[in-house]
């Protein structure tokens, strides 16, 4: 190892064993995201002054929506991971792809199964989609944060090679010291975009509909694209077109949108 990389901390990916099963830390970030989500959410419905008045859906509308939007996530996800990331694989081994314990979730994959949830569930309940899909980017960004803390702690989508004082070496990364690139996402993706999204809630957000979807949507494709030059390639991938990786190349669609979102709410709120 060399003299000056932080030795990786020794975690154990099973937090508790009881019986045959296995609670790992990765399945804890989805749970407490979930459950912490589900309270900031109910949180921010109640409090009118946000909304200019009562909020378009009840309390009871966003406790039945935590279902489907728990089964977005992971259905996309896992699709996602398996349609972007790794294709030939799966097309081999089929009877792998809902064997969600051996890992792989994309992002953007579950960031689809978020609106297909949100849009069908406001349909079902007659109340806005914007509104609905406002809250749930709104309590995005804590799941994302203890997502990328569970991959830290399971030693997995470490960083490039590098020198920085900080620089670990990772059990499964070889030899060289590399970016922590999961703890970069982390702070990018959770908490600072967590307090960009608060604050213009505070602001105001909630009463344009579709404003808070749009400020999620580009603040996490920039902060995705920023960290994905620190953070190494999905091996069977390797760098794409013009050496972006399959992040940056997922998160242009989402800047694009979250662009059209945020001038359609500005648009929306001066006519």
């Amino acid at each position: 190892m060399p003299l000056l990389a932080i030795p990786f901390p020794s975690f154990d990916p099973v937090l508790v064993t009881i019986g045959p099963f296995a609670i790992r830390w990765y399945a804890l970030s989805y749970i407490l995201g979930i459950v912490f989500g589900w309270f900031y959410g109910r949180a921010l419905v109640r409090n009118d002054r946000l909304w200019g008045g009562p909020a378009p859906l009840t309390l009871a509308d966003l406790d039945d929506f935590v279902l489907w939007v728990t089964l977005g996530i992971i259905l996309g996800g896992r699709l996602g991971y398996v349609l972007f990331y790794n294709p030939a694989h799966f097309a081999v081994h089929p009877a792998e792809i809902p064997q969600l314990w051996k890992g792989g979730m994309s992002f953007h994959g579950g960031f689809l199964g978020c609106v297909v949830a949100v849009i069908l569930f406001a349909r079902r309940r007659q109340i806005p989609v914007l509104s609905l899909g406002d809250i749930a980017c709104a309590v995005g960004p804590i799941g994302l944060f203890l997502g990328r803390i569970a991959n830290f702690i399971n030693g997995e989508l470490w960083g490039r090679p590098a020198d920085v004082p900080w620089a670990m070496v990772f059990p499964g990364g070889g030899p060289l010291p590399r970016h922590p690139s999961q703890l970069y996402e982390a702070a990018l993706e959770g908490i600072v975009l967590f307090t960009v999204l608060a604050w213009i809630i505070r602001r105001g957000a909630l009463r344009r509909p579709g404003l808070v979807i749009g400020v999620f949507a580009v603040g996490y494709g920039l902060m995705r694209s920023f960290a994905e030059l620190y953070r190494e390639p999905d091996p069977q991938l390797g760098f794409l077109w013009g050496g972006l990786t399959m992040g940056m190349l997922l998160s242009i669609p989402l800047l694009l949108a979250g662009i059209g979102f945020i001038w359609n709410a500005l648009r929306g709120a001066r006519g």
